[in-house]
């Protein structure tokens, strides 16, 4: 196997962290079990589990949120596009990672809540750039992001607990981007 790094670890953090074990799957001797290394290796990297911790929450901040925003912004197109474009990446149930629900659930921990508060910002100020660029005025647009943040949210909430009920309620991802967009886009 070759050797490790930072970012092996992180990303093991932060799958274990995902898979629904939340913040206490993160755990030196079963990830280096996973990764097949000892924790002689994790400690080559990282002084405490904290300091792991830390490193998969901003990996989880550039995969979810810093890299989906540079992948959008690439693509081009106006704002109602990028808009669109965001709205069907995040409502692909794929996309719906297990990592924001945990994290959601573990925010009375202070290192983890203010990642949460610093992604939550970061994502509605995209949401409403975008708005805002498509022709919703700015402080409506603000507005609006929280209300398609939230739907978003939401969205996290049923895929976890219902799935079927979420299929069956939303149908295509398509469709339902586009009722999303007439709701965010009506004046």
């Amino acid at each position: 196997m070759s050797r490790l790094n930072r970012e092996d670890w992180a990303s093991a953090a932060l799958e274990a962290i995902a898979s629904g074990g939340g913040i206490s799957a993160v755990a030196v001797e079963p990830l280096a079990v996973r990764l097949g290394a000892t924790k002689g290796s994790f400690y080559w990297h990282f002084a405490s589990r904290a300091e792991l911790v830390e490193a998969a929450l901003d990996l989880w901040e550039q995969r979810a949120t810093v890299d989906v925003i540079e992948k959008i912004e690439s693509s081009g197109g106006t704002g109602e596009q990028r808009l669109r474009a965001l709205f069907e990446h995040t409502f692909q149930t794929a996309a719906l990672g297990g990592a924001d629900m945990a994290l959601l659930s573990h925010t009375d921990l202070t290192i983890v809540r203010e990642a949460v508060d610093r992604v939550t910002r970061r994502r509605i100020r995209y949401i409403a750039k975008l708005l805002h660029s498509a022709g919703v005025p700015s402080t409506v647009a603000r507005r609006r992001a929280v209300l398609a943040y939230s739907a978003f949210l939401g969205n996290l909430q049923l895929a976890h607990a219902s799935p079927e009920l979420l299929r069956r309620s939303v149908g295509s991802v398509s469709r339902y981007a586009d009722e999303v967009m007439a709701t965010l886009l009506s004046h």
